[in-house]
């Protein structure tokens, strides 16, 4: 009998496992609350909520600019991903471990616009250029209220 980890996955299976692993297998990722709330090739969508463990400025209830930056790698990160699933449609859960196991940040920047003010936060990212080995996405944050938060701008190893 074949295991899971030997069956091939389609492109939708293969993003349903990625989001699951960003939201739920990372700790860091669940301590932040992220919840991938859309996850295709071309649109990315990432969403907490404002919580005390997140708060910079604890007087002002603005949210910290590492939990901002680190929210923008992680859409990033997806958005990169996501780029290359086409690559591995076929393939099966050990091999892609294998292969996203090797991927990661190169370089982020992070551009704060205003103070992180809100109750929700929503993180989305677009690819620039997806190249065999390096893809460039395009992150934004907004709040609940469409308050442009920050953007970034990352680079990761995908090949």
């Amino acid at each position: 009998m074949t295991s899971l980890t030997d069956m091939p996955l389609n492109r939708s299976e293969i993003l349903a496992m990625v989001g699951e692993l960003f939201t739920e297998q990372m700790p860091f990722n669940k301590v932040l609350g992220l919840k991938v709330t859309q996850y295709q090739a071309d649109v990315v969508e990432v969403r907490f909520a404002m919580k005390k463990d997140l708060l910079g400025n604890p007087v002002q209830n603005i949210l910290h600019g590492g939990v901002t930056a680190s929210v923008l790698d992680v859409v990033g990160g997806l958005a990169a991903i996501a780029s290359v699933t086409d690559k591995f449609d076929g393939a099966s859960a050990k091999t892609l471990a294998e292969k996203f196991g090797k991927m990661g940040t190169i370089d982020m920047r992070v551009d704060y616009l205003r103070p992180g003010r809100g109750n929700e936060f929503v993180a989305t990212a677009a690819i620039i250029r997806a190249g065999n080995k390096v893809a460039v996405t395009r992150m934004e944050l907004h709040n609940e209220n469409g308050d442009h938060i920050a953007f970034g701008t990352g680079t990761y190893l995908v090949g």
